[in-house]
Protein backbone atom coordinates (compact mmCIF):
# COMPACT_ATOMS: atom_id res chain seq x y z
CA UNK A 1 0.00 0.00 0.00
CA UNK A 2 1.54 3.33 -1.08
CA UNK A 3 0.48 6.89 -0.36
CA UNK A 4 1.64 9.85 -2.40
CA UNK A 5 3.29 12.69 -0.45
CA UNK A 6 3.07 15.19 -3.31
CA UNK A 7 1.39 18.48 -2.26
CA UNK A 8 0.88 17.06 1.22
CA UNK A 9 1.72 19.31 4.17
CA UNK A 10 2.16 16.38 6.60
CA UNK A 11 5.72 15.33 7.36
CA UNK A 12 6.87 12.32 5.35
CA UNK A 13 7.86 10.45 8.53
CA UNK A 14 4.32 10.77 9.92
CA UNK A 15 2.81 9.54 6.66
CA UNK A 16 5.15 6.56 6.71
CA UNK A 17 4.09 5.70 10.26
CA UNK A 18 0.38 5.92 9.30
CA UNK A 19 0.97 3.58 6.37
CA UNK A 20 2.62 1.05 8.68
CA UNK A 21 -0.34 1.18 11.10
CA UNK A 22 -2.83 0.67 8.25
CA UNK A 23 -0.86 -2.29 6.90
CA UNK A 24 -0.65 -3.81 10.37
CA UNK A 25 -4.39 -3.51 10.93
CA UNK A 26 -5.15 -5.02 7.52
CA UNK A 27 -2.94 -8.05 8.28
CA UNK A 28 -4.56 -8.43 11.72
CA UNK A 29 -8.02 -8.56 10.11
CA UNK A 30 -6.92 -11.24 7.65
CA UNK A 31 -5.36 -13.35 10.45
CA UNK A 32 -8.51 -12.98 12.59
CA UNK A 33 -10.77 -14.15 9.78
CA UNK A 34 -8.51 -17.13 9.11
CA UNK A 35 -8.52 -18.09 12.80
CA UNK A 36 -12.33 -17.93 13.00
CA UNK A 37 -12.67 -20.11 9.90
CA UNK A 38 -10.31 -22.77 11.26
CA UNK A 39 -12.07 -22.79 14.64
CA UNK A 40 -15.45 -23.84 13.18
CA UNK A 41 -16.67 -27.26 14.34
CA UNK A 42 -15.51 -30.01 12.02
CA UNK A 43 -19.07 -31.20 11.30
CA UNK A 44 -20.04 -27.67 10.18
CA UNK A 45 -17.21 -27.55 7.67
CA UNK A 46 -18.08 -31.04 6.43
CA UNK A 47 -21.73 -30.14 5.82
CA UNK A 48 -20.85 -27.03 3.80
CA UNK A 49 -17.72 -28.33 2.10
CA UNK A 50 -17.98 -32.01 1.10
CA UNK A 51 -15.12 -33.73 -0.67
CA UNK A 52 -16.05 -32.98 -4.27
CA UNK A 53 -13.42 -35.41 -5.58
CA UNK A 54 -15.59 -38.40 -4.57
CA UNK A 55 -19.21 -39.26 -5.45
CA UNK A 56 -21.58 -38.16 -2.70
CA UNK A 57 -24.02 -40.77 -1.31
CA UNK A 58 -26.99 -40.15 0.96
CA UNK A 59 -27.63 -42.98 3.43
CA UNK A 60 -30.88 -43.46 5.35
CA UNK A 61 -32.99 -46.31 6.70
CA UNK A 62 -36.24 -47.05 8.53
CA UNK A 63 -34.98 -48.76 11.71
CA UNK A 64 -33.13 -45.80 13.22
CA UNK A 65 -29.66 -44.36 13.00
CA UNK A 66 -28.24 -46.79 15.59
CA UNK A 67 -29.38 -49.93 13.76
CA UNK A 68 -26.58 -52.40 12.94
CA UNK A 69 -27.63 -52.69 9.30
CA UNK A 70 -27.01 -49.00 8.65
CA UNK A 71 -23.76 -49.01 10.61
CA UNK A 72 -22.37 -52.01 8.72
CA UNK A 73 -23.35 -50.43 5.38
CA UNK A 74 -21.59 -47.16 6.27
CA UNK A 75 -18.49 -49.04 7.40
CA UNK A 76 -18.39 -51.08 4.19
CA UNK A 77 -18.73 -47.97 2.01
CA UNK A 78 -16.05 -46.10 3.97
CA UNK A 79 -13.66 -49.04 3.76
CA UNK A 80 -14.11 -48.92 -0.01
CA UNK A 81 -12.78 -45.32 0.16
CA UNK A 82 -14.49 -44.28 -3.09
CA UNK A 83 -17.38 -42.27 -1.67
CA UNK A 84 -18.27 -39.30 0.49
CA UNK A 85 -21.11 -40.23 2.85
CA UNK A 86 -23.85 -38.15 4.39
CA UNK A 87 -26.26 -39.94 6.73
CA UNK A 88 -29.73 -38.69 7.62
CA UNK A 89 -31.82 -41.32 9.41
CA UNK A 90 -34.71 -41.56 11.90
CA UNK A 91 -34.01 -41.21 15.58
CA UNK A 92 -36.06 -44.35 16.33
CA UNK A 93 -37.59 -47.33 14.55
CA UNK A 94 -40.05 -46.27 11.80
CA UNK A 95 -40.18 -49.56 9.91
CA UNK A 96 -43.85 -49.42 8.92
CA UNK A 97 -44.19 -45.65 8.55
CA UNK A 98 -44.94 -45.98 4.84
CA UNK A 99 -44.71 -42.80 2.78
CA UNK A 100 -45.75 -40.54 5.65
CA UNK A 101 -44.52 -36.98 6.21
CA UNK A 102 -44.62 -34.93 9.40
CA UNK A 103 -46.87 -31.93 8.79
CA UNK A 104 -47.63 -29.02 11.14
CA UNK A 105 -45.28 -30.39 13.79
CA UNK A 106 -41.68 -29.49 14.50
CA UNK A 107 -39.05 -32.06 13.53
CA UNK A 108 -35.91 -32.12 15.68
CA UNK A 109 -32.53 -32.79 14.05
CA UNK A 110 -29.37 -33.61 15.99
CA UNK A 111 -25.83 -34.27 14.79
CA UNK A 112 -24.43 -37.73 15.50
CA UNK A 113 -20.83 -38.88 15.78
CA UNK A 114 -20.17 -41.34 12.97
CA UNK A 115 -16.53 -41.72 12.05
CA UNK A 116 -15.85 -40.87 8.41
CA UNK A 117 -19.37 -39.58 7.65
CA UNK A 118 -21.49 -36.52 8.35
CA UNK A 119 -24.55 -37.83 10.19
CA UNK A 120 -27.83 -36.47 11.56
CA UNK A 121 -30.71 -38.13 13.36
CA UNK A 122 -34.24 -36.87 12.75
CA UNK A 123 -37.28 -37.20 15.00
CA UNK A 124 -39.53 -37.78 11.97
CA UNK A 125 -40.15 -40.54 9.42
CA UNK A 126 -37.77 -41.99 6.82
CA UNK A 127 -39.46 -39.83 4.17
CA UNK A 128 -38.90 -36.79 6.39
CA UNK A 129 -35.20 -37.65 6.49
CA UNK A 130 -34.83 -37.86 2.71
CA UNK A 131 -37.03 -34.86 1.98
CA UNK A 132 -35.15 -32.72 4.50
CA UNK A 133 -31.72 -33.90 3.35
CA UNK A 134 -32.48 -33.08 -0.30
CA UNK A 135 -34.25 -29.78 0.40
CA UNK A 136 -31.12 -27.72 0.99
CA UNK A 137 -32.36 -26.72 4.44
CA UNK A 138 -30.05 -29.15 6.29
CA UNK A 139 -27.15 -29.64 3.88
CA UNK A 140 -25.91 -26.85 1.62
CA UNK A 141 -24.59 -29.17 -1.04
CA UNK A 142 -25.88 -30.29 -4.40
CA UNK A 143 -27.93 -33.45 -4.74
CA UNK A 144 -26.09 -36.73 -4.13
CA UNK A 145 -25.29 -39.13 -6.92
CA UNK A 146 -27.22 -41.95 -5.22
CA UNK A 147 -29.51 -42.41 -2.21
CA UNK A 148 -29.47 -45.72 -0.34
CA UNK A 149 -32.05 -46.87 2.22
CA UNK A 150 -30.77 -49.72 4.35
CA UNK A 151 -29.73 -52.18 5.34
CA UNK A 152 -33.12 -52.92 6.90
CA UNK A 153 -34.03 -56.12 8.72
CA UNK A 154 -37.17 -57.81 7.45
CA UNK A 155 -38.85 -58.25 4.11
CA UNK A 156 -39.95 -55.46 1.80
CA UNK A 157 -41.24 -57.94 -0.78
CA UNK A 158 -44.68 -57.91 -2.33
CA UNK A 159 -47.30 -55.69 -0.77
CA UNK A 160 -45.06 -55.10 2.21
CA UNK A 161 -43.55 -52.37 0.01
CA UNK A 162 -46.62 -50.22 0.64
CA UNK A 163 -46.07 -50.32 4.41
CA UNK A 164 -42.29 -50.16 4.32
CA UNK A 165 -40.62 -46.98 5.50
CA UNK A 166 -37.44 -48.25 3.85
CA UNK A 167 -38.95 -48.43 0.37
CA UNK A 168 -40.73 -45.11 0.95
CA UNK A 169 -37.41 -43.39 1.70
CA UNK A 170 -35.94 -44.64 -1.58
CA UNK A 171 -39.14 -43.66 -3.42
CA UNK A 172 -38.96 -40.12 -1.99
CA UNK A 173 -35.40 -39.77 -3.30
CA UNK A 174 -36.60 -40.86 -6.75
CA UNK A 175 -39.44 -38.33 -6.60
CA UNK A 176 -36.81 -35.66 -5.83
CA UNK A 177 -34.81 -36.72 -8.89
CA UNK A 178 -32.13 -38.81 -7.18
CA UNK A 179 -31.52 -42.45 -8.23
CA UNK A 180 -32.02 -44.77 -5.28
CA UNK A 181 -31.63 -48.27 -3.88
CA UNK A 182 -33.49 -49.95 -1.03
CA UNK A 183 -31.56 -52.73 0.71
CA UNK A 184 -33.41 -55.22 2.91
CA UNK A 185 -32.20 -58.39 4.59
CA UNK A 186 -34.41 -61.46 5.02
CA UNK A 187 -33.95 -61.63 8.78
CA UNK A 188 -34.85 -64.97 10.38
CA UNK A 189 -35.79 -64.81 14.06
CA UNK A 190 -33.53 -66.90 16.31
CA UNK A 191 -31.37 -67.74 13.28
CA UNK A 192 -29.91 -64.56 11.80
CA UNK A 193 -27.18 -62.54 13.52
CA UNK A 194 -25.38 -59.24 13.10
CA UNK A 195 -22.55 -60.96 11.22
CA UNK A 196 -25.10 -61.74 8.50
CA UNK A 197 -25.83 -58.02 8.17
CA UNK A 198 -22.12 -57.31 7.77
CA UNK A 199 -21.89 -59.96 5.05
CA UNK A 200 -24.96 -58.47 3.39
CA UNK A 201 -23.29 -55.05 3.31
CA UNK A 202 -20.16 -56.50 1.69
CA UNK A 203 -22.34 -58.36 -0.82
CA UNK A 204 -24.00 -55.12 -1.96
CA UNK A 205 -20.78 -53.17 -2.56
CA UNK A 206 -20.25 -54.30 -6.18
CA UNK A 207 -23.83 -53.38 -7.10
CA UNK A 208 -23.55 -49.97 -5.40
CA UNK A 209 -20.23 -49.23 -7.11
CA UNK A 210 -21.65 -50.26 -10.49
CA UNK A 211 -24.72 -48.08 -9.92
CA UNK A 212 -22.65 -44.99 -9.06
CA UNK A 213 -20.35 -45.50 -12.04
CA UNK A 214 -23.20 -45.89 -14.51
CA UNK A 215 -25.21 -43.01 -13.04
CA UNK A 216 -22.24 -40.74 -13.73
CA UNK A 217 -22.02 -42.14 -17.26
CA UNK A 218 -25.75 -41.77 -17.88
CA UNK A 219 -26.26 -45.53 -18.27
CA UNK A 220 -28.25 -46.30 -15.13
CA UNK A 221 -31.95 -47.17 -15.65
CA UNK A 222 -34.04 -44.05 -15.18
CA UNK A 223 -37.49 -43.56 -13.63
CA UNK A 224 -37.21 -46.43 -11.17
CA UNK A 225 -35.66 -47.43 -7.88
CA UNK A 226 -34.19 -50.86 -7.22
CA UNK A 227 -35.63 -52.78 -4.28
CA UNK A 228 -32.94 -55.30 -3.34
CA UNK A 229 -33.76 -58.22 -1.06
CA UNK A 230 -30.82 -60.15 0.39
CA UNK A 231 -31.36 -63.81 1.40
CA UNK A 232 -30.88 -64.96 5.00
CA UNK A 233 -27.53 -66.61 4.10
CA UNK A 234 -25.66 -63.87 2.21
CA UNK A 235 -22.44 -65.83 1.77
CA UNK A 236 -24.35 -68.74 0.18
CA UNK A 237 -26.35 -66.60 -2.24
CA UNK A 238 -26.90 -67.86 -5.78
CA UNK A 239 -26.39 -64.47 -7.42
CA UNK A 240 -28.48 -61.45 -8.38
CA UNK A 241 -31.82 -62.09 -10.02
CA UNK A 242 -34.26 -59.66 -11.64
CA UNK A 243 -37.69 -60.21 -10.08
CA UNK A 244 -41.23 -58.86 -10.18
CA UNK A 245 -43.25 -57.57 -7.26
CA UNK A 246 -45.47 -60.29 -5.85
CA UNK A 247 -48.85 -59.96 -4.12
CA UNK A 248 -47.53 -61.49 -0.90
CA UNK A 249 -47.60 -59.58 2.39
CA UNK A 250 -46.99 -60.40 6.03
CA UNK A 251 -50.29 -61.38 7.70
CA UNK A 252 -51.58 -58.80 10.18
CA UNK A 253 -53.18 -59.78 13.47
CA UNK A 254 -55.09 -57.33 15.72
CA UNK A 255 -55.55 -58.45 19.33
CA UNK A 256 -57.57 -56.81 22.09
CA UNK A 257 -55.46 -56.30 25.20
CA UNK A 258 -55.94 -54.84 28.67
CA UNK A 259 -53.72 -52.11 30.06
CA UNK A 260 -54.06 -53.75 33.48
CA UNK A 261 -52.74 -57.06 32.21
CA UNK A 262 -50.13 -55.42 29.99
CA UNK A 263 -48.42 -52.70 32.06
CA UNK A 264 -46.12 -51.87 29.16
CA UNK A 265 -49.14 -50.93 27.06
CA UNK A 266 -50.46 -48.69 29.80
CA UNK A 267 -47.08 -47.04 30.23
CA UNK A 268 -46.83 -46.51 26.48
CA UNK A 269 -50.29 -44.96 26.34
CA UNK A 270 -49.47 -42.77 29.33
CA UNK A 271 -46.35 -41.51 27.61
CA UNK A 272 -48.28 -40.85 24.42
CA UNK A 273 -50.95 -38.95 26.33
CA UNK A 274 -48.32 -36.80 28.04
CA UNK A 275 -46.73 -36.08 24.69
CA UNK A 276 -50.12 -35.23 23.22
CA UNK A 277 -50.82 -32.76 26.01
CA UNK A 278 -47.49 -31.04 25.45
CA UNK A 279 -48.11 -30.78 21.71
CA UNK A 280 -51.59 -29.45 22.34
CA UNK A 281 -50.22 -26.76 24.61
CA UNK A 282 -47.72 -25.72 21.97
CA UNK A 283 -49.77 -25.94 18.80
CA UNK A 284 -53.39 -25.21 19.76
CA UNK A 285 -55.14 -22.12 20.97
CA UNK A 286 -55.59 -21.95 24.72
CA UNK A 287 -59.32 -21.65 24.32
CA UNK A 288 -59.59 -24.84 22.25
CA UNK A 289 -57.46 -26.75 24.74
CA UNK A 290 -59.55 -25.45 27.62
CA UNK A 291 -62.77 -26.46 25.89
CA UNK A 292 -61.43 -29.97 25.31
CA UNK A 293 -60.47 -30.34 28.96
CA UNK A 294 -63.88 -29.17 30.13
CA UNK A 295 -65.59 -31.63 27.81
CA UNK A 296 -63.46 -34.56 28.96
CA UNK A 297 -63.95 -33.70 32.63
CA UNK A 298 -67.66 -34.53 32.28
CA UNK A 299 -67.06 -37.91 30.61
CA UNK A 300 -66.54 -41.21 32.34
CA UNK A 301 -64.03 -43.63 30.81
CA UNK A 302 -65.18 -47.23 30.50
CA UNK A 303 -62.46 -49.74 29.64
CA UNK A 304 -63.66 -52.65 27.51
CA UNK A 305 -61.47 -55.74 27.09
CA UNK A 306 -63.69 -57.88 24.88
CA UNK A 307 -64.04 -57.51 21.14
CA UNK A 308 -67.74 -56.67 21.30
CA UNK A 309 -69.39 -53.99 23.41
CA UNK A 310 -72.25 -55.27 25.54
CA UNK A 311 -75.12 -52.92 26.31
CA UNK A 312 -75.55 -49.25 25.53
CA UNK A 313 -73.73 -46.29 26.97
CA UNK A 314 -75.07 -42.83 27.48
CA UNK A 315 -73.47 -39.69 26.08
CA UNK A 316 -71.53 -39.05 29.29
CA UNK A 317 -69.42 -42.20 28.86
CA UNK A 318 -66.35 -42.69 26.64
CA UNK A 319 -65.62 -46.27 25.60
CA UNK A 320 -61.89 -46.95 25.68
CA UNK A 321 -60.39 -50.12 24.25
CA UNK A 322 -56.80 -51.28 23.73
CA UNK A 323 -55.52 -53.24 20.74
CA UNK A 324 -52.10 -54.40 19.62
CA UNK A 325 -51.11 -55.09 16.01
CA UNK A 326 -48.72 -57.95 15.34
CA UNK A 327 -47.09 -58.61 12.00
CA UNK A 328 -46.66 -62.33 11.43
CA UNK A 329 -43.74 -63.72 9.47
CA UNK A 330 -45.49 -66.50 7.58
CA UNK A 331 -44.57 -67.01 3.93
CA UNK A 332 -46.76 -68.46 1.20
CA UNK A 333 -46.35 -72.21 0.91
CA UNK A 334 -48.09 -72.79 -2.41
CA UNK A 335 -46.06 -73.02 -5.61
CA UNK A 336 -45.20 -69.57 -6.92
CA UNK A 337 -43.52 -68.14 -10.00
CA UNK A 338 -39.74 -68.37 -9.62
CA UNK A 339 -39.40 -64.78 -10.85
CA UNK A 340 -41.43 -63.27 -8.01
CA UNK A 341 -39.45 -61.37 -5.36
CA UNK A 342 -40.22 -63.40 -2.24
CA UNK A 343 -39.77 -66.73 -4.09
CA UNK A 344 -36.34 -65.74 -5.42
CA UNK A 345 -35.21 -64.74 -1.91
CA UNK A 346 -36.49 -68.02 -0.46
CA UNK A 347 -34.52 -69.84 -3.17
CA UNK A 348 -31.30 -68.07 -2.12
CA UNK A 349 -31.04 -65.33 -4.76
CA UNK A 350 -30.52 -61.62 -4.23
CA UNK A 351 -33.80 -60.32 -5.63
CA UNK A 352 -33.62 -57.04 -7.58
CA UNK A 353 -37.09 -55.60 -8.18
CA UNK A 354 -37.40 -52.35 -10.18
CA UNK A 355 -40.15 -50.09 -8.85
CA UNK A 356 -41.42 -47.28 -11.03
CA UNK A 357 -43.45 -44.22 -10.11
CA UNK A 358 -45.71 -45.13 -13.03
CA UNK A 359 -47.01 -48.66 -13.58
CA UNK A 360 -47.42 -48.06 -17.32
CA UNK A 361 -43.65 -48.27 -17.91
CA UNK A 362 -43.01 -51.40 -15.84
CA UNK A 363 -42.34 -53.80 -18.72
CA UNK A 364 -39.89 -51.43 -20.39
CA UNK A 365 -38.13 -50.75 -17.10
CA UNK A 366 -37.74 -54.46 -16.33
CA UNK A 367 -36.02 -54.95 -19.69
CA UNK A 368 -33.68 -52.01 -19.06
CA UNK A 369 -32.79 -53.17 -15.56
CA UNK A 370 -32.18 -56.74 -16.73
CA UNK A 371 -29.70 -55.51 -19.36
CA UNK A 372 -28.03 -53.18 -16.87
CA UNK A 373 -27.56 -55.88 -14.20
CA UNK A 374 -25.93 -58.24 -16.69
CA UNK A 375 -23.58 -55.59 -18.05
CA UNK A 376 -22.78 -53.76 -14.81
CA UNK A 377 -22.05 -56.75 -12.61
CA UNK A 378 -20.15 -58.40 -15.43
CA UNK A 379 -17.80 -55.40 -15.64
CA UNK A 380 -17.51 -55.25 -11.85
CA UNK A 381 -16.45 -58.88 -11.63
CA UNK A 382 -13.85 -58.45 -14.40
CA UNK A 383 -12.40 -55.33 -12.70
Amino acid sequence: MATSVKNNSLPPSLISNLNQVLLSRQQHTIDHQSTNSSSLPSHSRNVDEPDCSKPLLLITNCEGIDSPGLIFLVQALLSDARFTLHVCAPQSDKSVAGHSLTIRETVAVCSVEMSGATAFEVSGTPVDCVSLALSGALFSWSKPVLAISGINRGSSCGRNMFYSGAVAAAREALICGVPSLCLSFDWKKDVSGESDLKNAADLCLPLISAAVRDIERGKFPESCLLNIEIPSSPLANKGFKLTRQSLWRSPLSWKAVSANRHPAAGQYLSNQQSLGIKLAQLSRDASAAGAARRLNSHRKNVEIESVGIAGKFNGQQTVKKYFRLEQLLEKETEKADDNLDFKAVEDGYVAVTPLSLSSTDQSKIETEVSSWISAALGREQRS
